[in-house]
């Protein structure tokens, strides 16, 4: 029961993570030190387990896919969503106090970095070759303009796809990639008014993606193992363009909602209360991850699961 009450709330940090533009539920899961082990649970929802179920061999299913991390990992991801949608709207927040929300995240992955760039030990410098290829990759990501894109169900379909897919990666948000797409409110109002013409090819094209990129990942740290954290360590330094807390935002009114469109770093020009608090709130996130790295370290969790 503590497991699963742990898994629950780090669920809920996953799912705060995933509400915010330009924050990765992959980053979160990183910082928590269930990544690897969650997409391993992802890829083992394969043709073993449909063998499985046909059995009746119930109890080998809920092992093979590891339902003691799914099951409270997915309740909590949806009681984030409902919590910081509907009862502290976080997406709001965003808009009101983003200096002082992007804050706290820019905190939270800058010490994950430390985190991940300690747990190597020993990084030759031809290895930050990897890291600094990965950097760009997000850096180009997190740049792109939106574009103007199709409503087809077949373009829906693959929309949903890259979206799941970059949620898995830290440091690329899926939320963001759906804003390039022009996808966002498209999506999103589709979900609300529950038009399956949105929802079924979205759903499928988040299934398909899931499966297939999951796998992809799996085999990467499985074969790649240090080559991939330096990767992803490089994605989360790109990420870090548009998370620094103080920016100057553009913002277009999409379907009838303010959407932020594009982003410049800059330095506050001024030490008032919401530069003081959001350099508070990037200290409180670096404490929160060193106090889950010793947590985990006293546990005896391997910083590879």
């Amino acid at each position: 029961m503590k497991d699963a009450a742990l898994d629950f709330a780090k669920g809920f940090c996953i799912g705060a993570a995933d509400v915010v533009p330009g924050v990765s539920g992959g980053t979160m899961a990183f910082i928590l030190g269930i990544y690897r082990r969650l997409v391993e649970a992802i890829r083992s929802f394969d043709a073993a387990l449909v063998r499985l179920l046909f059995a009746g061999r119930f109890r080998h299913a809920i092992r093979h896919v590891d339902l003691a991390l799914i099951a409270p990992l997915a309740l909590g991801i949806f009681a984030a969503l409902l919590f910081f949608t509907r009862v502290v709207p976080l997406p709001r927040l965003i808009e009101t106090h983003p200096d002082l929300v992007y804050g706290l995240f820019f905190g939270l992955i800058v010490a994950s970095i430390v985190v991940l760039i300690r747990s190597l030990e020993g990084v030759r410098p031809v290895e930050w070759t990897v890291s600094l290829g990965g950097a760009a990759i997000g850096f180009g990501i997190v740049n792109l303009v939106p574009v103007s894109t199709p409503d087809a169900p077949w373009f829906i379909a693959l929309s949903g796809a890259l979206a799941i897919s970059a949620m898995l990666l830290p440091g690329v948000s899926g939320s963001f990639i759906l804003l390039i797409l022009r996808k966002y409110a498209y999506v999103f109002d589709g979900i609300g008014r529950l038009d399956p013409g949105v929802i079924i090819p979205f759903g499928v094209g988040v299934v398909l993606g899931l499966m297939a990129f999951s796998r992809v990942l799996a085999w990467l740290l499985r074969e790649w193992y240090r080559t991939t954290l330096l990767a992803i360590c490089g994605l989360l330094i790109g990420s870090l363009w548009v998370v620094w807390p103080f920016q100057e935002r553009r913002f277009e009114i999409v379907r009838g909602k303010r959407r932020l469109m594009e982003s410049e770093p800059v330095w506050p020009d001024a030490a008032d209360e919401t530069t003081l608090g959001a350099f508070a709130l990037m200290a409180a996130g670096l404490a929160l991850v060193a106090a889950i790295h010793h947590l985990a370290r006293r546990r005896d969790v391997s910083p590879r699961t």
